[in-house]
């Protein structure tokens, strides 16, 4: 199990490394150029099975317990070691992004985006995926920021080299944007490590703030937060998603949704909320007037979007509705109840499958139009999905009701849960507070159905195709296969929830209350 752990964390770099490398004779099939796709779906997919015998082998008996460690020094004088291990908070984001990067090289290898040589994009997209899957496995501050950095060189070049219109500006604002914000967040992570003499996040964890004064907990916590909601992201500090999610390819606006959002909530969780609970307690009625604002912000962003006439990019309206969905995340966190924090754990999850199948569906729908212009896919001669892609239109109706939280489906749980914990939030938060969150929160939930219901009527729903106008295609074989494993795993979620609660919920007892692990 340690070995497995360590290979999965590792082995992209090395596949990264080989990318970039001649391809072997007899392997290169019919160009060099396919040989080095299929070369990411091979390494991404080997990744994805050992994640799955990860989760396997995994004792579900004590999901608290941090499992497959490895503890190795690395920097003595710092006390910096190389400490990985898994729980059930954390198993659950690792298979998350090891199928959906290798579900994207797989869209790759038959939709490949237009751009400069493959090389670099399959090099760059495993180098994304390392990163990713190393800031979920790591315990240790200063290795959960170095790993929280990686993402960000190769995330950038994606949108910057293989994106559309405006990439080189959604690009800057991603890069500028999220490195402010961590060198925010690495002065907060220092200042733990050397007031409380280790950076080893499970000591840290155990200890519960024990060692660290109210002062230094709010500092930290403020330093650490930033970093952290700029990349969740929370509202006002998401200006950069939207442009970004709009210009990135189909495959960076997949993981980008689907896993890099999740780091920041994921830091909350691991580091904030079991490491400085005084802190967060000072912040945790402002982090919720945040959630909710970005949720009912997010919201009435989308319906602007998908008014007529307002020329709303569906990409784009996907890119807000992430703002909302996360909202219901850091409000389920801001009530430090084992309820609110499973229902942000859950939620987490969720919105990495419906949205990264939403942003699938998107992309094949302006891949077959040219536009992703509302107003256009919704004229007389646009989509109307239905009745020339009865498949792609179904899809795209089911993704859309799964994300406005339709009870059966994965999106209904998560937020369920956030309000709950927001009815009932910990001891010496206020509840009347907390009670008009949930309201503002419930109110957003109507906000949601209502601007993907208008999508849906105006996307999906028109007459049959006139005379005379050309066919599109309907879901191709490897769409199908990309797409499937998200469809199935939302409805399990949504039908048999306790596949992921059974895991997260003993674990966030443990991290809220202390002690030994």
């Amino acid at each position: 199990m340690q070995f497995l752990l360590a290979l999965i964390v590792v082995g992209p770099l090395a596949g990264a490394a080989a990318a970039l490398l001649p391809a072997p004779p007899g392997l290169k099939g019919k160009s060099p150029d396919q040989a080095v796709l299929r070369h990411g779906v091979t390494v991404t997919g080997a990744v994805l099975l050992a994640a799955i015998v990860l989760a396997l082998g995994f004792d579900h008996d004590h999901p608290s317990t941090m499992q497959a460690t490895t503890d190795i020094s690395w920097i003595r004088a710092l006390d910096v070691r190389i400490h990985l291990g898994v729980d059930g908070i954390s198993l659950p984001l690792l298979v998350l992004t090891a199928l959906l990067t290798f579900l994207c090289a797989l869209y790759s290898y038959f939709k490949m985006p237009s751009g400069p040589s493959p090389k670099a994009f399959v090099a760059l997209l495993l180098v994304l995926e390392s990163g990713t899957l190393a800031t979920f496995a790591v315990l240790d501050l200063v290795l959960f920021f170095l790993a929280f950095e990686t993402v960000l060189i190769p995330m950038y070049f994606l949108i910057a080299r293989w994106g559309g219109e405006g990439r080189q500006a959604a690009a800057w604002k991603f890069i500028l944007y999220t490195l402010l914000g961590s060198v925010v967040m690495l002065l907060g992570l220092l200042l733990i490590g050397v007031k409380a003499g280790t950076f080893d996040m499970v000591a840290l964890a155990t200890d519960n703030g024990r060692g660290l004064t109210t002062s230094v907990q709010v500092i930290a916590v403020l330093a650490i937060g930033l970093g952290l909601a700029v990349k969740t992201p929370m509202w006002p500090l998401h200006s950069w998603l939207p442009d970004a999610h709009t210009a990135a390819p189909t495959v960076g606006s997949v993981l980008l949704a689907g896993v890099l959002l999740k780091m920041g909530t994921y830091g909350f969780v691991r580091i904030v909320l079991p490491i400085a609970p005084d802190g967060m307690r000072t912040f945790a009625p402002y982090l919720a007037a945040f959630a909710v604002a970005g949720i009912v912000y997010g919201s009435l962003a989308c319906l602007a979007l998908a008014k007529p006439g307002n020329k709303g990019d569906l990409k784009r309206l996907i890119a807000y509705s992430s703002v909302g969905h996360m909202g219901f995340v850091l409000l389920g966190i801001a009530t430090m109840t084992p309820t609110g924090v499973n229902g942000a754990l859950f939620a987490n999850i969720a919105h990495g499958l419906i949205t990264g199948l939403l942003f699938f569906l998107v992309g094949a729908v302006k891949d077959r139009y040219g536009t992703a212009d509302l107003d256009t896919l919704a004229g007389a001669t646009g989509a109307a999905l239905y009745g020339r892609a009865p498949r792609l239109g179904a899809l795209l109706a089911f993704a859309a009701v799964a994300s406005l939280g339709l009870p059966g489906l994965a999106g209904f749980w998560g937020e369920m849960l956030a309000l709950f914990g927001a009815f009932d939030p910990a001891a010496g938060l206020s509840r009347p507070a907390f009670l008009t969150f949930m309201a503002i929160g419930a109110f957003g939930t109507l906000l949601t159905a209502a601007y993907l219901l208008v999508v849906v009527r105006r996307v999906c729903m028109g007459g049959p195709r006139p005379a005379g106008e050309t066919a599109i295609a309907d879901v191709q074989g490897y769409e199908f296969a990309a797409w499937t494993p998200l469809a199935a795993l939302t409805v399990l979620a949504g039908l048999w929830p306790a596949v992921l609660l059974g895991l997260t919920d003993p674990a966030v007892q443990q991290l809220l209350a202390g002690g030994p692990r």
